[in-house]
């Protein structure tokens, strides 16, 4: 197994800031990366998506819920979310998948085969246990320094 290095996280980071500058119309700085433990609290929303092929493992978007809603009315151009009802999940769960589907397409330019998993949403408390490889999480910042969302990246490469 290869080390995790900025060439294995580097491209879901590209992606996910281009996809949320294009379809939430927001740009994001990447915040100091940190290992620790994806842990779920109350009023924050989280999207899960596996990662097979030459890489596997698990990419997790933590999301305070507030902030999921106002993703979800920008995506949906405007349009009033005041609670994560079924339409809005979707449209957080789209967004993970175009991060996603982005990042298999740069990692697929660089000679690095990976297919992703269709995205699970959760909510409520609890923790995601990742014992084949260390979880990096990196936070997604606003300009004015506000957590965006939290990208949480554990692989095991080859």
């Amino acid at each position: 197994m290869a080390d995790m290095n900025v060439n294995y996280i580097n491209p879901f980071l590209e992606a996910a800031i281009a996809i949320v500058k294009d379809a939430c119309q927001v740009e994001l700085k990447i915040g100091k990366p940190y290992a620790k433990m994806v842990e779920l609290t109350e009023g924050t929303v989280v999207i899960l998506i596996g990662v097979t092929g030459e890489m596997r493992g698990q990419v997790v978007l933590s999301i305070d819920e507030k902030k999921a809603c106002e993703i979800a009315s920008r995506m949906m151009m405007g349009m009033p979310v005041p609670e994560l009802d079924d339409m809005a999940i979707s449209a957080i769960s789209e967004l993970g998948n175009m991060i996603m589907g982005n990042a298999a397409t740069v990692f697929s330019v660089r000679n690095i085969g990976i297919d992703i998993t269709p995205p699970t949403v959760g909510r409520g408390t609890g923790k995601i246990d990742t014992m084949y490889a260390k979880n990096i999480a990196i936070p997604l910042l606003t300009d004015d320094s506000e957590v965006f969302m939290e990208m949480n990246i554990a692989m095991k490469i080859g």
